[in-house]
């Protein structure tokens, strides 16, 4: 017997030079945080070694591209007029092309969707049906199963439709949630020759692009933290830069609790990418900082803030992309204060991890 076997058609763009280069360029303009003649000498770079164009379409032509698309305008003014930005539609891009990487991650390893195994009034419909009970939503009535019942209730001759033949769909509840995005911007995120922060910006851009797309009821805040925190705007995320700070995790933990106070979401979560321990925190106006193992005054304030989340019912997870023996204890005591949860995560695998816990803490409803 003659067939043939479908799958889905994935079109590629191996053929268009311009896509190509662009994936490439999106990655060096989140590494070089928004410096676009950086990342455009590195792409030069990148195709003096690997032979990235041809004849045909050249660097030049790619930045003519760029421009007339709307991914870059020109500077007009400054220290580096006649350079380029990144425009706003560049911005989606990023955080589009992080999204993107991210999901295909979690399609190999064949993890589950974003939806709760709580049934009842929810938002998506499954394929189980049951019998209609006062207050079911119309919209969720299954017509085809209705109307069968109808007919070997009533029969055609006498054929009527009445409350007992209504068969409903069962619903996947999908709840709402207020997440902060705590990340770490203190020195150690580049020491030792290895980029985290890069990841943890790609992480970020993701989960905010799909709170925006997909999930507009939830609030996603992000906010970073060294000596000291503070918030920045999803439009900031590629542009972040790590700075000569300490490691101030009580700072962050403050504004966190002060930005959830005020969301009326009952599900609100702190989701937290570090790679060190604390070692600064503010007494007055003065700060009081130490590096060296885990200080008695920073860590007792830590806990302390872990506890306190956890008496408002503010989980904490914390994503470690480092392993010290030290540091592993501390995160082990500050999970248990709070009665959180912490992943220590490779920075290849960053991305997934926070995707499926946030994933499965929208599984969670509280009335």
């Amino acid at each position: 017997m003659i067939g043939w076997k479908f799958s889905n058609f994935i079109p590629s763009d191996d053929n268009d030079p311009f896509e190509r280069l662009f994936k490439i360029f999106k990655d060096l303009l989140v590494h070089t945080s928004g410096d676009v003649s950086e990342a455009l000498s590195w792409l030069t770079e990148l195709d003096k070694h690997y032979k990235l164009t041809d004849k045909n379409y050249g660097i030049a032509d790619f930045i003519k591209d760029l421009t007339e698309k709307g991914y870059i305008d020109q500077q007009s003014n400054g220290a580096k007029a006649g350079g380029y930005n990144p425009t706003s539609k560049m911005e989606i891009a990023l955080r589009r092309q992080a999204l993107d990487d991210i999901f295909d991650q979690l399609k190999k390893s064949k993890q589950g969707n974003h939806t709760t195994k709580i049934t009842g009034q929810g938002d998506e419909f499954t394929s189980e049906l049951r019998p209609y009970e006062f207050g079911d939503r119309l919209d969720s009535i299954a017509m085809s199963e209705t109307l069968k019942n109808a007919q070997i209730n009533h029969g055609l001759e006498d054929f009527r439709l009445t409350e007992k033949d209504l068969q409903i769909h069962e619903t996947y509840y999908k709840s709402q949630t207020s997440t902060v995005l705590m990340i770490d911007i203190s020195h150690s995120m580049i020491l030792y020759g290895e980029d985290r922060i890069t990841p943890a910006k790609k992480v970020a851009m993701a989960l905010s692009e799909l709170i925006i797309t997909r999930y507009p009821k939830d609030t996603l805040d992000i906010i970073v933290f060294g000596d000291d925190a503070w918030s920045i705007e999803v439009k900031d995320l590629p542009y972040l830069q790590v700075g000569p700070y300490h490691t101030n995790t009580v700072a962050g933990l403050e504004l966190a609790m002060d930005i959830l106070r005020k969301r009326k979401n009952p599900n609100k979560q702190i989701m937290m990418i570090t790679d060190g321990k604390p070692t600064c925190i503010k007494k007055g106006n003065q700060y009081y900082k130490n590096s060296f193992g885990l200080d008695r005054k920073i860590l007792n304030r830590t806990l302390a803030l872990a506890a306190s989340c956890r008496k408002i019912n503010i989980p904490v997870t914390t994503f470690m992309i480092a392993r010290d023996p030290y540091l592993v204890n501390f995160v082990d005591q500050f999970t248990k204060a709070n009665n959180g949860k912490a992943f220590y995560s490779s920075l290849e695998g960053l991305g997934e991890f926070i995707f499926l816990d946030y994933n499965k803490n929208k599984k969670k409803r509280k009335n």
